[in-house]
């Protein structure tokens, strides 16, 4: 293994020269330190880790807070953490994955410890815990994601965020529905304890959603739910009997987008023909549901990579620019289509499934159309 003494020799000089070089301790005339930094890339010299840390107060690490918590979809938060861990690579440091749930208390960690240079923290809440740490911390921090329910408030936290313009996402989306005729429409949306928890891309997504409807005169109705079978039929079901005339559904759930499609089949109800379908949700997800799905990607290598790049500039010493948000992409797919001249309600449904649930078609008469723009969770 090649040592600092190895490359002293190979440049010519002391090991002590070489060590202020890579501590950056002493100042160093350019062409000793250009002979040195030739040497160690000719050598492929890599200083250890601790030592550096030592000497230099850095340890080319990154920590990435994921709390793992109820109700989020795990592929797509493994797909940011990925985005953040190469793009990381590329620019010379590693990264720390903390999955716990602990809050301020992690943020303290990492920063009394010192055990990482800058910290990249996602599932930012509305009123994040968290927050008043990362502003008071030595160690620069950027969010995934915006701590506010306005897009117009975000660079009010001192801090770096980037993101996808979730509320542009869902007024994207009944844009969408509204130019094809739809004036009822349902929200199929995060698990209940995403909204209950202040998840701030759910909220903002329903700002953008209702906010759309209002200016396009577009009734909504919002059902959280969990991407199970039954839970999907459970909400469906009372969708359809609350409102009859429901002409479209837009579903910010992933686990949520296959069972959904699976039940209106189920129901006799044929996609787009009886009931348009727009999803939030990852390329990938939308291309191979069993009907490609008319969706607002999600960008989550995009979102992680300027994460890791905003940090680097600011350990480089950039000041805090504060919020990036990416403008959603729709892209229209066979899922949605006009709505139908005559909304009625297709026949009844079919036999049971075989798990033995009971999966009613909707009522065509007697049921008194409610619509909810409060959604749930009390955002």
């Amino acid at each position: 293994m090649v040592t600092l003494a190895d490359v002293a020799r190979h440049a010519g000089v002391s090991a002590s020269t070489v060590s202020y070089v890579l501590s950056g301790k002493r100042s160093i005339s350019a062409p000793t330190r250009e002979r040195i930094q030739h040497s160690i890339d000719t050598l492929g010299y890599r200083p250890h880790a601790g030592a550096r840390a030592l000497a230099s107060s850095r340890t080319d690490i990154l920590a990435l807070m994921m709390p793992l918590r109820t109700g989020l979809y795990v592929p797509v938060m493994m797909e940011i953490a990925m985005a953040v861990t190469t793009t990381a690579r590329s620019h010379g440091y590693d990264v720390l994955l903390l999955t716990g749930e602990e809050g301020p208390e992690a943020v303290r960690r990492v920063e009394g410890s010192a055990i990482a240079d800058g910290m990249i923290v996602m599932d930012v809440g509305l009123d994040d815990p968290r927050l008043p740490c990362l502003q008071e911390a030595e160690r620069p921090a950027v969010l995934i994601g915006l701590p506010t329910e306005a897009a117009a408030a975000a660079d009010t936290t001192g801090l770096d965020c980037v993101d996808l313009d979730f509320e542009a996402a869902g007024a994207r989306c009944v844009e969408h529905l509204a130019g094809l005729g739809h004036t009822r429409v349902a929200i199929l949306g995060e698990p209940p304890a995403v909204y209950e928890r202040g998840t701030g891309f759910a909220a903002r997504t329903l700002t953008g959603l209702r906010s759309a409807a209002d200016t396009h005169g577009v009734g909504l109705l919002h059902r959280p739910v969990d991407g199970t079978y039954a839970a999907v039929a459970a909400a469906v079901t009372r969708v359809f009997e609350e409102r009859p005339g429901t002409t479209a559904l837009v579903v910010q759930n992933e686990a949520a987008v296959e069972p959904l499609l699976a039940l209106l089949r189920h129901q006799g109800r044929a996609v787009p023909e009886d009931v348009s379908v727009v999803a939030i949700c990852p390329d990938q997800v939308a291309v191979h549901a069993s009907v490609p799905l008319t969706a607002v990607s999600l960008p989550a290598q995009e979102m992680g990579r300027l994460a890791v790049e905003r940090l680097v500039a600011r350990l480089a010493g950039e000041a805090t620019r504060g919020t990036e948000l990416i403008p959603p992409l729709l892209t229209a797919r066979a899922s949605t289509g006009p709505a139908p001249s005559d909304p009625a309600p297709s026949g009844p449904a079919p036999s049971g499934p075989a798990d033995g649930s009971v999966l009613p078609g909707p009522r065509g008469s007697g049921s008194t159309p409610t619509e909810d723009r409060r959604g749930h969770g009390g955002h």
